[in-house]
């Protein structure tokens, strides 16, 4: 990365939304770092949701009583840039495995528990942060400064989830993590609650063939040219 210091502007909220394995996460944990300012995984309150209904036995098809059980957890959670911690205790690792996350893509497309965890992710992002996820451009922060929309070709998304995974996981085929990731993209894609869409306003990267560096310096770049960061 070619400057390694940057003055984003008051309240800077930056919008960087991708289907799984577009290397979001990624990207706006770096980002973030380079402009100083929170980076906020929107994932995780929605694996938190599966999480807690999940271990309370309550069945992730009755959305009213999944939204019950979050409405109890929300009393009991705080979310930061670190994670997400319930009654003081991180629980971030026990959300980011695939099984999880397979659950969050189903609570997702509940459209009562949206509404739910929306105020809380725009109360959140006030005082400026990253915040990535689908729907962050076209739905929780529709008037975001900056707003990014992360994509790459299929197979290499199947290959970089693998490679992740293979870390828990080392006999996993990388066929079994293609299917679940196309699954997850046409349900994301279908759901008629905030589907996974490229606002109108956001600027697409194709992340195929560059590396993590590569996309954060474009970003950067497109940051400066909009007079929204500028250099110290």
């Amino acid at each position: 990365m070619n400057q390694r210091y940057w003055k984003p502007i008051q309240g800077l909220q930056i919008a960087v939304d991708g289907p799984s394995g577009s290397g979001k996460g990624t990207v706006a944990a770096e980002l973030g770092k380079e402009l100083g300012l929170p980076v906020l995984d929107t994932g995780l309150l929605y694996r938190l949701t599966a999480w807690q209904a999940t271990q309370a036995g309550v069945a992730l098809s009755d959305s009213d009583a999944v939204l019950q059980q979050l409405n109890g957890a929300l009393h009991e959670m705080a979310w930061s840039a670190e994670g997400i911690f319930m009654a003081g205790k991180d629980c971030t690792s026990l959300l980011r495995g695939e099984d999880v996350g397979g659950l969050a893509s189903q609570v997702a497309s509940s459209e009562n528990i949206r509404t739910a965890l929306l105020q809380v992710q725009r109360d959140l992002a006030r005082a400026g942060c990253v915040m990535d996820g689908r729907d962050i451009g076209s739905v929780v922060l529709p008037d975001a400064q900056a707003k990014f929309f992360l994509t790459a070709s299929q197979r290499e998304r199947a290959r970089r989830r693998w490679a992740q995974m293979r870390m828990q996981d080392p006999e996993l085929p990388l066929d079994h993590v293609a299917a679940d990731l196309k699954a997850r993209d046409e349900r994301d894609a279908a759901r008629d609650c905030a589907p996974l869409t490229q606002a109108e306003d956001a600027i697409h990267i194709d992340s195929t063939v560059m590396r993590v560096d590569e996309v954060v310096d474009r970003m950067l770049a497109i940051l400066e040219r909009k007079a929204l960061i500028e250099p110290l």
